[in-house]
């Protein structure tokens, strides 16, 4: 019993900013602060439902599938509906909840051109990187047998992956964001496949993303955004008044500040 305060305390720490973000995030507005997440999964549902006709299975693959062997230009232009093609091996309420839970947290807590931004580069991370591998082969670690080549890259996973890290370092939730990373490397060291290396390789593009964002933070001699949990123009209390950060994560519930509906 004398563990639980202190568990209590580590949770607090750990997730307290974020919990407070999504609250306040969500205070009055919900389906106008989820509008993206609800659109998303929304779009999911639907490719889902026209894939699985006989009419619909070839214009989905045509405009959303992606391969390694596909020209890059082309891989390019079907990236972004990709992410919103569920995998027709895997059951397509996974990768709902996946962009509900996901999605919704980091559209509370980033924005929704953020949260795009962010999918959009870890999803082309592994499409490069899957690119990339089998032109260097199966003889290296980051290469990939020439079989990977004519897989169907599809789904939200590395856009899931990538916004979970990124909105574990800008809530400084490091505990969480540590375990999404080592439960993706347990995942390619028990099943390596072409699914689980595109992770790690948006993993690692998004932790890119967050490094230079911490270089540029320090480089102007200014607090970085996000540091407790808030970010200037992302519609939390952050200012810019160079005021020390709040360490309370009980923050007072205020009206957010975007404007935008994207």
């Amino acid at each position: 019993m004398s563990r639980l305060p202190a568990l209590r305390r580590a949770a607090v720490r750990e997730w307290g900013p974020l919990c407070a973000t999504v609250r306040r995030g969500l205070a009055g507005r919900w389906v106008r602060a989820l509008a993206l997440t609800l659109t998303a999964v929304a779009l999911t549902a639907t490719v889902q439902v026209v894939q699985n006709q006989g009419w619909g299975y070839r214009p989905v693959q045509n405009l959303g599938a992606v391969r390694a062997e596909d020209p890059l230009w082309l891989a390019l232009l079907r990236t972004p509906l990709s992410l919103f093609v569920p995998a027709l091996d895997l059951p397509v309420w996974g990768a709902l909840a996946q962009i509900l839970l996901v999605f919704g947290i980091a559209e509370v807590c980033l924005g929704r051109w953020r949260t795009l931004a962010v999918a959009y580069v870890a999803t082309l991370a592994g499409t490069l990187y899957a690119r990339i591998g089998v032109t260097l082969g199966p003889g290296t670690f980051p290469g990939l047998p020439a079989s990977d080549a004519q897989v169907v890259d599809t789904g939200p996973s590395a856009a899931v992956v990538g916004l979970a890290v990124y909105v574990c370092h800008r809530q400084r939730a490091w505990f969480t964001g540590a375990l999404v990373v080592l439960a993706m490397v347990v995942e390619v060291l028990v099943k390596d496949n072409l699914a689980g290396r595109e992770h790690l390789a948006a993993i690692a593009a998004v932790l890119v993303v967050c490094g230079v964002r911490e270089w540029l933070g320090r480089r102007s001699g200014a607090r970085v955004p996000g540091a407790n949990g808030q970010d200037p123009g992302d519609g939390g209390s952050g200012t810019r008044s160079g005021a020390p950060p709040m360490r309370s994560w009980n923050f007072r519930r205020g009206p957010t500040q975007r404007t935008s509906w994207w």
